[in-house]
């Protein structure tokens, strides 16, 4: 993670709503959608990176959307400033990964 770049996550449960979550949250801010992981039984999380406002400006608007189908979120983070072996775990979870 040579830039830095803040991390924005938001978890919950079924694929509609993480993809519902990751449309808003995209189109809230301007951030780069890094992935997501199917946690166990359901529970998705994707993950987002950009500067710190807009990782909370996507955040927020990912739970709004998924709150707003009537579901919630379980959990939700925006990490500021992560530490650069923080990209060992992202590198797991990255579309480039899931495509290949």
């Amino acid at each position: 993670m040579s830039n830095y770049k803040a991390l924005g996550l938001i978890e919950t449960f079924g694929i509609v709503y993480v993809l519902e979550a990751a449309d808003a949250m995209c189109k809230a801010a301007d951030v780069e959608l890094i992935g997501f992981e199917n946690v166990a039984s359901g529970y998705i999380s994707v993950l987002v990176r950009g500067d710190v406002g807009a990782c909370k400006a996507a955040v927020e608007t990912g739970i709004k959307a998924v709150e707003d189908m009537g579901s919630e979120v379980y959990s939700s983070v925006v990490i500021a400033s992560p530490h650069q072996d923080i990209e060992k775990i992202i590198a797991r979870y990255s579309l480039e990964i899931l495509n290949a």
